[in-house]
């Protein structure tokens, strides 16, 4: 039986966030036809059928500043579910660090936490899967995860889309074949990405909410 929870941010609030993060996620333009259809049906999935998508259009920093409002709590908590959108493979790319750093300005939030991530920029013309986070040491990175970890999941429409939008298992573990023998096995890259806790735990706490607060069966996320 599902709980009926009541959360501390309006409809309008949500439909903005959540168009916001499928900007972040279109923003390195790595986005082919089948994941866009999947984002397409993610974000109707188990949502509020009242929330105004805008076609599913990429939203400005402007938009999303009015959508959000004056709430600071949500505009930071945006931000942090922006991140974590934007690293979920592991690449920081030129892209997603100028649109960040328009919402963040737009938000009119601190841009420290994004001067630090700014150092993991990853040159996509040459960028190669072992492009990933791991060109700062761990200490560097120490203020993101705290700010990172610092994020609550208080609304079921974002946790969906949280428990949707990254991956239960790392993506990129595949084994290459050659006429059916197996001749490289390519590493989960989430081994050798630093912000990877902070993922986990986000897509955690996401299930937990859906599971103890919301009542919901969270089995087709697992």
């Amino acid at each position: 039986m599902t709980t009926v929870v009541k959360s501390p941010h309006s409809s309008e609030q949500i439909a903005a966030w959540l168009r916001g993060l499928l900007t972040i996620a279109w923003a390195d333009g790595d986005f082919n036809q089948q994941e866009q259809e999947l984002i397409a049906t993610l974000t109707r999935e188990g949502l509020d059928s009242t929330l105004n998508f805008g076609n599913l259009e990429a939203i400005t920093p402007e938009e999303l500043a009015a959508g959000l409002g004056q709430d600071q709590s949500a505009a930071e908590n945006f931000l942090r579910t922006a991140v974590m959108v934007a690293i979920a493979d592991g690449i920081y790319s030129v892209c997603e660090n100028n649109l960040l750093y328009q919402f963040c300005q737009a938000l009119k939030q601190p841009p420290a936490i994004l001067e630090v991530l700014q150092q993991t920029l990853c040159d996509q013309q040459s960028a190669t899967p072992s492009a990933t986070l791991i060109q700062l040491e761990c200490d560097a990175l120490r203020p993101v995860r705290n700010w990172l970890d610092g994020l609550e999941v208080d609304d079921p429409r974002v946790a969906r889309f949280l428990c949707r939008m990254i991956p239960a298992q790392c993506p990129f573990e595949r084994d290459v074949k050659l006429f059916g023998q197996k001749i490289v096995h390519i590493p989960p890259l989430c081994k050798i990405n630093p912000l990877y806790e902070q993922l986990v735990g986000l897509r955690f706490r996401a299930l937990s909410y859906l599971a103890d607060e919301c009542g919901e069966d969270v089995s087709a996320y697992c």
